[in-house]
């Protein structure tokens, strides 16, 4: 019988129960399994405490770990009032979540492997104590995931949103608006919506702090899901209000209020501010804490003897379970490295397209670090289109074709702006394919010129298909990598000046689309022969 005894003096469970030997070694049990854990995935941890710091969206991160021990030490009586006992069929979730790293770490998707590690030291405790005795932290365990930086997908949106709503703002104020993308002007000047105008850092650190207060201030679950929900919206409605009035006061101080530094400052004293009150509005319906029940003597069903067994097979299944997809991995990345291929742009003359040496814009796609380029210009009569092919090899971190780092025009440069993003149907080789589209507008107008229009159709081509969302994607580079046919994969844009662009576009990629896979199936083609 290895059971928590009731304390006399205490019938109602107000005394804390005395940790028993059981309870001592499951901690120690715990505790080696976590820190092998993060020895076993270091460089996921490493890459995770890098972004903490360097990353102003995620600097809080740093604070969840500390704050779920407090929460997990501030629940201890509560714990130790159950009886440690391994659940080994949590085991297959386990393997679940390690090949989830696996297939992350092959596709160098960092919150893929991070939610994975961080899912492994959360369910290594109910592997180890137990489901009934984890219950009684799941707060704390699941507010862990908090600290994987994760969420600055949505910025586009949300940038999109709050250029909507400063426009909108400014209209119904009375004032005129020119508006291209996120990109308006006003009589006193140009403005953009740029990433720190997203609002997302407002947006993950509310819902962060949101739902910790939800859980220590509220007790029933309906109460915490709608304060949840209000760290959801109030940021967002916060930050378009911030924008609109920043840009009402340097609209109205002449461009000397609200600009620069203290543009970051207001906004985040704003947002500060409404926070505050959120949460002063929140504590009208707080609730209290309901005390413990009284301890009750329970049979464990096992000896000690057997309970110590269990344990020790718990820590060595999950550590062995842990282990296998690191030597998956050292597997596949044992090949030798593979030159640098090199793209042919001569077979993209066909039908009567030359290749030219002008070029016809000074712009290129911001992805980085491909192991090859091509670049090229192609006439036919007066007509003129643009490919160029960002191709990629053997990736990792530093070197991959699906980035949030990877677009067609960085916020902040000073020479092209994306005006307008969709989606176009076009023919490709003969099959019909659907492509990204995206407008582009030199910033000529700001020197006295006339400003130049691009339209580019791009995609991804992985394993000889072209796709678009960035989620499949991953998912084909990942399995194409479990398949051993390498994750050789290129980013394909094409495009043409303005107003005719569309035209001179369908012409082009419906003649020479089999020329273009055929210039990526020869660079891909040492991938295969490893």
């Amino acid at each position: 019988m290895n059971a928590v005894p009731i304390n006399p003096a205490d019938p109602a469970g107000a005394v804390p129960p005395a940790l028993t030997f059981g309870w001592k070694r499951t901690f120690a049990a715990i505790l080696i399994v976590e820190l092998a854990l993060i020895g076993l995935y270091f460089d996921t941890a490493q890459a995770m405490v890098e972004i903490w710091w360097r990353s102003e969206t995620f600097n809080h991160a740093i604070l969840v770990p500390p704050i779920a021990l407090w929460l997990i030490w501030e629940k201890r009586h509560a714990v130790a009032r159950e009886t440690p006992r391994p659940t080994l069929w949590l085991a297959l979730p386990f393997v679940v979540i390690t090949f989830g790293w696996l297939l992350g770490e092959l596709a160098a998707v960092n919150a893929a492997t991070q939610f994975a590690l961080v899912g492994l030291m959360v369910l290594a405790v109910p592997l180890v104590i137990g489901i009934t005795a984890a219950r009684r932290i799941a707060f704390p365990l699941c507010f862990l995931f908090f600290a994987v930086p994760f969420g600055e997908f949505v910025m586009p949106k949300l940038m999109e949103w709050t250029a909507m709503f400063t426009v909108a703002g400014l209209r119904a104020s009375g004032i005129p608006v020119y508006q291209e993308g996120l990109h308006f002007v006003i009589p006193s000047g140009r403005w953009s919506v740029v990433e720190a105008c997203s609002g997302v850092r407002y947006l993950i650190a509310s819902i962060v702090v949101g739902t910790l207060y939800a859980y220590l201030n509220y007790q029933s679950l309906k109460r915490r899901l709608i304060f949840v929900g209000f760290s959801i919206l109030v940021p967002l409605v916060a930050n378009w209000l911030r924008a609109y009035m920043i840009v009402m006061l340097g609209h109205y101080s002449g461009n000397t209020l609200a600009v620069g530094v203290d543009h970051l400052i207001y906004g985040w004293v704003f947002f500060g501010i409404v926070i505050m009150i959120m949460f002063a509005i929140g504590m009208r319906w707080r609730e209290h804490e309901a005390p413990l029940p009284p301890l009750v003597e329970v049979p464990s069903g096992q000896s000690a003897e057997q309970s110590a067994v269990s344990l020790v097979g718990a820590v060595v299944l999950a550590l062995g379970l842990a282990a296998v997809p690191q030597g998956a991995l050292r597997a596949m990345n044992a090949g030798p490295q593979l030159p640098a291929p090199v793209l042919v742009a001569e077979p993209l003359a066909v039908d009567g397209w030359q290749l030219i040496d002008a070029p016809l814009a000074s712009w290129t796609p911001a992805f980085a670090n491909p192991s090859a380029t091509l670049d090229a210009t192609l006439a036919k009569g007066d007509a003129r289109v643009g490919v160029f092919i960002a191709f990629y090899r053997q990736q990792n971190y530093e070197r991959k074709l699906i980035s949030s780092q990877n677009e067609l025009v960085k916020s902040n440069d000073r020479e092209w702006a994306q005006v307008g993003r969709g989606e176009h149907q076009a023919s490709l080789g003969g099959q019909g394919v659907a492509l990204r589209s995206g407008t582009l507008r030199s910033n000529a107008a700001n020197l006295g010129g006339d400003p130049l229009r691009l339209k580019v159709w791009h995609g991804y081509w992985i394993n000889g298909r072209i796709v678009t969302s960035d989620a499949l994607g991953k998912v084909l580079l990942a399995l194409s990598r479990l398949s051993g046919r390498g994750d050789a994969s290129a980013a394909v844009f094409i495009y043409a000046q303005e107003p005719e662009a569309d035209v001179v576009l369908a012409d082009y990629l419906a003649q020479a689309g089999g020329r273009i896979t055929a210039v990526l199936v020869e660079a891909e083609a040492p991938s295969r022969q490893r």
